[in-house]
């Protein structure tokens, strides 16, 4: 353990930042385990709202869900969740999830509060048994859901919001008002002709909770860069403090920022830890860290740790399902493992990692629209909000103004990574094909395994890491 975080309350800093992987391949099982080694475990926020809905769907084995939910303070949000989602023994393998509408800039109270319990619900799980340190991952790309997304997590004390995909300027302000109920504003990335209107996505606490609820825990903010540049403005220019941040290298999986030029990674694409560092905030190495020798040359580079993703993701705790990570194994021992950074699949219109495994082989990627995160929002010739996805059916794309050469190459990364954690959606009785995403680094893979092992926890990655 490394100094203590200048805050409100003195909190040791963790060596191992888990990273927030996936929609639901960071869950609360793999964050619970971290976090009860006293690093910092994670889960990530996307999709969660989804993720419980599918959960109940299939009966919510063990009743995780509905213990969470139990404890949730207001009751009242609970009660149609469990109404209208959950089925008792769980549905049929081969039917259809029912489906939930889609985000939108003005979504109704009753689609807020299933975030704000689904955030709850992930995090109270992860904090479960334990005093260690959990946080939640949040992509910036992702605006629609976040700022009911952020409260439900500080409903349930998360200890740190780290988020990256953008320049999260206004998230450190809105932390700031959700911990004393305020209401929340936040500028809402919009593709429009018209530069001089700025729109705005808003979140009042009180509509959903009572007015004599005691002040919020503001969790701590760490953002994840990939440049010195963006971390100078971020402590400049942020709507409050930031604490923090996690320096991440273009080999790390998901993700990445852009090339700064052309469509290669070079030198220029490497941040500068000495930069970075003269900035006087703690910070986390994070892409091809997964070994003691990185984690130890990190800390005499000034850093706290490092954070680790791909290495966890593998781990019997995370939520890929249990055929896919034997089969990444496989490929890894065969030396036929191949990560593909696709600079067209995302939505984002990110650089995004991925390999192929049997499932995908030889199938067409899902081109849907019907879990809607990834959508673009632009501005109608009325002035009014629409949503388009580069990822969905090319014509209602191009009919709402997409281009051919914006949709060439996507990939639909809502269902394929649920997909992946075991949740894709049936449609004509097949299973949408998973979308797995992984870094390039699997050094760590041997050392764990040994010559003997299939399989290996969360608690064998921190043992080899702090080894």
């Amino acid at each position: 353990m490394l100094n203590t975080l200048d805050s409100s309350q003195a909190t040791a800093y963790p060596e191992i930042i888990q990273g927030g992987m996936g929609a639901g391949v960071s869950n609360w099982r793999l964050a619970n385990a971290v976090a009860k080694r006293r690093q910092l475990g994670v889960i990530s926020g996307t999709a969660l709202d989804t993720i419980l809905i599918r959960r109940l769907q299939d009966g919510d084995e063990g009743g995780h869900m509905r213990r969470a939910m139990a404890a949730f303070p207001y009751q009242e949000m609970v009660k149609p969740i469990l109404r209208d989602w959950f089925i008792d023994g769980g549905k049929p393998i081969d039917e259809t999830y029912k489906l939930k509408p889609m985000p939108t800039a003005d979504m109704l109270r009753e689609d807020e509060e299933l975030l704000i319990v689904a955030n709850f619900v992930e995090v109270y799980l992860a904090k479960e048994g334990n005093t260690g340190m959990v946080g939640i991952n949040l992509l910036e790309k992702i605006q629609l859901p976040t700022l009911p997304s952020l409260f439900g997590a500080m409903l349930a004390e998360v200890d740190v919001v780290i988020m990256g995909g953008g320049i999260p300027l206004g998230i450190p302000g809105a932390l700031d008002k959700m911990s004393q109920l305020q209401p929340v504003e936040m500028k809402l990335n919009v593709i429009t002709s018209d530069r001089s209107q700025e729109f705005l996505t808003s979140f009042h606490p009180g509509t959903h909770v009572s007015a004599v609820q005691e002040p919020l825990k503001r969790p701590l903010f760490f953002a994840v860069i990939s440049s010195d540049i963006l971390a100078k403005t971020l402590v400049k220019k942020a709507s409050g403090q930031v604490d923090g941040f996690v320096i991440e290298h273009y080999n790390a999986g998901g993700h990445n920022a852009p090339p700064r030029r052309g469509d290669a990674y070079s030198e220029r694409d490497i941040c500068s830890v000495e930069k970075v560092a003269a900035l006087g905030l703690p910070f986390w190495m994070a892409g091809g860290c997964a070994s003691p020798q990185d984690l130890r040359q990190a800390k005499e580079a000034g850093a706290c740790g490092v954070q680790v993703g791909t290495a966890f993701a593998c781990s019997e705790e995370s939520g890929i399902t249990d055929q896919i990570k034997t089969e990444i194994i496989q490929q890894h021992r065969a030396g036929t493992l191949n990560v593909i950074t696709d600079f067209k699949a995302s939505p984002t219109g990110y650089p995004f990692k991925r390999v192929e495994v049997e499932a995908n082989s030889g199938r067409d990627a899902c081109r849907a629209c019907d879990l809607g995160y990834l959508r673009h929002v632009y501005a109608k010739d009325d002035g009014t909000l629409g949503y388009r996805c580069p990822a969905s059916p090319r014509k209602p794309f191009i009919n709402k103004g997409g281009t051919s050469e914006e949709a060439e190459g996507k990939h639909c990364l809502c269902n394929g990574l649920l997909a992946t954690i075991g949740m894709g959606q049936v449609r004509r009785g097949t299973a949408v094909q998973p979308l797995v995403t992984w870094g390039e680094d699997m050094r760590f893979l041997d050392p764990i395994l040994g010559s003997h092992k299939s399989s290996y926890s969360a608690n064998d990655v921190i043992d080899y890491l702090l080894a």
